[in-house]
């Protein structure tokens, strides 16, 4: 199911100022050495897209580079985009790749981009509604009953692939709904303004996250198995297992608890600084992490 795209230009813009990072260990001098003490081994840049998920990962693998003498770079942006940069081998890497969601963008450049390992399996992703709303155990229970809503499904921002997915489900469910894009703090800040009325709110909701921490709500039963169970994914540009090869090897071995990364969420959201949580994580797993770096 490879689908045409076209870029815009925004996106053009993007992806020319990405290749201005470049991402070639032969760009440095032989034997130079970084702050740590580390031999230097490049440049290396992580796509980041705007959802909690992706921030733990993203800081653990950054640690874990810099500990190998790389340089590291952090760049925000859409799916979408991040997709179009690891093709372009302006992105190097991609910690936070939803399957089967993300499996049109991996079919559409998967000449140039590598699955290259998996995070976790088993994270959960639907519908979700406040617990105190009553009888509405299942997607299914929603008709007839949408005006309870608002009529309205609040959903992420545009670009996310799961934003299609969501409309096919309104249409699939036959819910008289609209959705309404947002980012994910703004649907999270809608949905808790809700709940603080204890009115009813239905929005989409995964695993990891800190929202089952936060807010007594439940995911919606999805009766006709609209939603697969997600695994999250590890996606590289292919140009990397020939210009970074300790990288891509590290890579290759990555993998995570879906506990400690809704911990490390948590721990962020309480307002603990990013780059400390990932070297805590690194530091008590050490082992798990010599493992990943074949050592």
């Amino acid at each position: 199911m490879k689908k045409q795209h076209i870029i815009p230009a925004a996106v053009l813009s993007v992806s020319t100022v990405l290749a201005a990072c470049g991402n070639n260990e032969a760009d440095q001098p032989a034997g130079a050495e970084n702050e740590a003490g580390n031999e230097e081994k490049g440049e290396l840049t992580i796509g980041v897209t705007p959802w909690t998920s992706t921030i733990p990962p993203t800081y653990v693998a950054k640690h874990i580079f810099e500990e190998m003498g790389y340089e590291v770079e952090l760049t925000e942006a859409d799916v979408s985009t991040i997709f179009i940069g690891l093709a372009g081998d302006d992105i190097d890497v991609y910690m936070d790749s939803w399957m089967p969601v993300h499996e049109n963008y991996y079919e559409q450049y998967s000449e140039d981009v590598t699955n290259i390992s998996t995070s976790y399996p088993e994270a959960a992703s639907g519908l979700v509604v406040p617990d105190y709303v009553d009888d509405v155990e299942s997607i299914a229970d929603l008709k007839g009953r949408e005006d309870e809503f608002g009529n309205e499904l609040y959903g992420i921002e545009e670009g996310a692939s799961v934003m299609d997915e969501l409309r096919d489900l309104i249409e699939e469910y036959e819910l008289d709904m609209e959705l309404v894009a947002s980012s994910e703090g703004g649907m999270l800040a809608q949905a808790q303004r809700n709940m603080s009325s204890g009115d009813p709110v239905l929005f989409y909701g995964w695993r990891p996250h800190s929202m089952f921490n936060e807010f007594d709500i439940e995911l919606l039963d999805d009766t006709d198995e609209f939603f697969e169970e997600a695994s999250v994914h590890v996606m590289a540009a292919k140009s990397m297992e020939e210009s970074s090869p300790e990288a891509y090897e590290f890579l290759s071995n990555w993998s995570i608890n879906i506990d400690d990364v809704e911990e490390m969420i948590v721990q962020i959201e309480e307002g603990e600084d990013e780059e400390d949580v990932a070297a805590q994580w690194v530091e008590e797993n050490r082992d798990q992490v010599d493992e990943m770096m074949g050592n």
